[in-house]
């Protein structure tokens, strides 16, 4: 079936329990897809949009109360929508880093990350994860330490994952934050698999900066995310523009220059506003999503060959698995190679695996319900039983 012309439809949503590593977060709500084709014209939100000309400041949708709503979600003072959390970050590299400078991030970093710290003329210095692939405050304490002695001074920027991209592990931010604030260094919270899933508290945490994916964790159309910070911070990042034209002498007024004017319009503000109450009361159920995790997670375990590498018991609905002593023997004298894990995992109603993967992959049991991940665990079991794997 196809939309239109060369378009194909999506329905891996309608007919697959879909263990996508990055895409479970992201699902739209009813709410956020009806808001979709109701604004998903470039500039449907600014109908109603009137002096200072700027987006937070739009009433109707109610876009200036939603920005105060944002702020509120992560305790921080004020929050912006951005074109993904890699703007996010990019918009605070760019406020505190000047050429030259270090910046601390960590041996789990997104590549985002290191972009935006590129892209400032940053030079990164990496915070190193120990042997449980976890970054802790001894570790970040030791790594500020040895930054500041090599570049004579205290780095001006700390950037460090609540929970990494690789593993789904859980890192000691409040820790790490302790050990920023003995060398008057801020530091940015990437929030990507965390804003929006589960509860977040910049102040609590003791983070300047907290960033958050409306696409990956948000239930948001793409790209979509947030970006927060404290009132000490907020007039550096979401700076106003001073430039003038030299020769019409035209200025720009509240344009926020980081922002570059305004950021999100159309379908991906309306799609993050409109996913937003939901996403505010889910946040509250993360017990049961664990539960979940540890259910699929437990069921791999069992699997003779099979390690999980995330930390066990799981805190998270991301996983990293190592099925080279498992699936992956199979692989090697299965007629479909490494395909066929995939496709018993699809004639089970189940996919989003990266295709052809049996030695090392990663997936997100995130929005499962408890009996879709009790079907999933047992699909798992069933696939190695039939490959005449051991099951405990």
């Amino acid at each position: 079936m196809r939309l239109c012309g060369e378009i194909e439809v999506r329905d891996r949503e309608e007919t697959l329990i879909n263990l996508d590593p990055i895409q479970s977060g992201g699902r739209l709500t009813a709410d956020a897809m009806k808001a979709v084709i109701a604004y998903g014209d470039g500039y449907s939100v600014c109908d109603a949009c009137g002096k200072p000309f700027r987006l937070d400041h739009i009433k109707k949708p109610p876009l200036d109360a939603f920005h105060r709503d944002l702020a509120a979600f992560v305790n921080m003072d004020v929050a912006r929508v951005v074109p993904g959390a890699r703007r996010g970050f990019q918009a605070v590299t760019h406020t505190l880093v000047e050429p030259g400078q270090p910046v601390v991030l960590t041996a789990l970093s997104h590549y985002t990350a290191f972009l935006a710290v590129e892209s400032a003329g940053g030079v990164p210095r990496e915070i190193p994860a120990d042997g449980d692939h976890r970054i802790t405050g001894e570790a970040a304490a030791a790594t500020l330490e040895a930054v500041t002695r090599e570049f004579g001074s205290a780095p001006p920027l700390l950037m460090v994952d609540h929970f990494d991209y690789q593993f789904g592990n859980e890192h000691q931010v409040r820790e790490i934050a302790k050990a920023a604030r003995q060398y008057d260094v801020p530091v940015l919270y990437n929030g990507a698999y965390s804003v929006g899933i589960l509860p977040v508290d910049g102040k609590a945490l003791g983070v300047d900066f907290v960033v958050g994916s409306g696409h990956k964790s948000m239930a948001a159309p793409a790209p979509s995310g947030i970006l927060a910070t404290t009132g000490e911070y907020a007039g550096e990042v979401f700076r106003t523009t001073g430039i003038r034209g030299d020769r019409t002498g035209r200025t720009f007024g509240v344009k926020e220059v980081e922002m570059m004017g305004c950021t999100l319009m159309g379908a991906t503000v309306m799609g993050l506003l409109a996913s937003f109450p939901h996403v505010r009361e889910r946040v509250t159920r993360w017990e049961p999503e664990l539960e979940n995790a540890r259910l699929v997670s437990d069921a791999l375990a069992s699997i003779e060959g099979t390690t999980i590498l995330s930390e066990v018991p799981r805190n998270h609905t991301l996983t990293r698995t190592d099925t080279t002593g498992s699936f992956d023997g199979v692989a090697r004298r299965h007629k479909k190679k490494g395909y066929f894990l995939t496709s018993a995992l699809k004639d089970r109603g189940i996919g989003g695996l990266f295709p052809g993967a049996t030695r090392v992959w990663k997936y997100n049991t995130y929005g499962l319900t408890r009996r879709q991940a009790e079907h999933v665990a047992s699909a798992f079991r069933e696939i190695a039983r039939e490959n005449s794997i051991a099951v405990r």
